[in-house]
């Protein structure tokens, strides 16, 4: 059985909350968008791309699902880019995304900027996404350690969004499968720049007994966070049989 909780807060900070979130258990997909700081129109980024993740059917093989999402994500992709040139030359309309679709005893995650997707198993926590970031760039090169990313001045520069830059959008991947008592975080920057790793760990660890969503954002609230929260999570209590497509 899959159980899923979803809860977004504009934060203390914010007057408008430009993250988005889907929670469709029935067809076994879940996303968090996060509309880019510091352009146009953020909200109306991230409502596109969930929106048109949530009007997909629930189709029963994996690879169709995975198909489905990266076609609807390219349309949402296109929509964007041609709403910020009718707006201006210099105008930007993009958000973040990053999705789990669960299939028959497997999970597959797509990703596109710096909302993340962890990995709750066994009692630790890893992250299964790697930022498109100026500072995952940085760590990667070795220029700064991963400790610092989060306090780095540009940690808010994203490198790779759904409506922005000049290449064909591409939706990163990472495939694996569900273990018995996995569960998953969904979450957007604003919760990873908030929360370390130990309190990521400790809401997670009150499953299933507690909403672990409302641990989340009431945790990051407390730390008065500088962004809107949003945060996804899945429960997995059993693994189903195998891969299909």
């Amino acid at each position: 059985m899959i159980r899923s909780w979803a809860k977004t807060d504009p934060g203390p900070k914010r007057r408008y909350n430009e993250d988005r979130l889907l929670n469709r258990p029935d067809i076994g997909l879940w996303a968090v968008a996060d509309g880019a700081g510091g352009h146009q129109a953020g909200d109306v980024a991230a409502t596109t791309v969930i929106d048109a993740l949530g009007a997909l059917p629930g189709l029963p093989s994996a690879g169709d699902m995975l198909v489905a999402i990266r076609h609807a994500v390219t349309a949402a992709d296109t929509t964007l880019r041609q709403e910020a040139a009718r707006r201006g030359s210099d105008v930007v309309i993009a958000t973040t995304l990053v999705c789990l679709v669960i299939r028959n005893g497997y999970f597959a995650c797509l990703w596109a900027g710096d909302s993340r997707a962890y990995l709750y198993r066994g009692g630790a926590l890893s992250q299964i996404t790697q930022d498109h970031s100026l500072v995952q760039e940085l760590v990667d090169t070795g220029q700064i350690k991963l400790e610092n990313m989060e306090s780095h001045p540009h940690a808010n520069i994203i490198t790779r969004a759904i409506g922005a830059g000049e290449a064909e959008l591409v939706l990163d991947k990472v495939i694996g499968k569900l273990h018995p008592g996995d569960s998953f975080l969904l979450c957007s920057d604003g919760i990873t720049k908030t929360l370390n790793v130990a309190e990521l760990s400790a809401s997670l660890s009150v499953l299933p007994d507690l909403d672990p969503t409302t641990m989340l954002i009431s945790a990051a609230l407390a730390h008065k966070a500088t962004d809107n929260v949003t945060a996804v999570v899945i429960a997995c209590d059993q693994a189903d049989k195998s891969w299909s497509g």
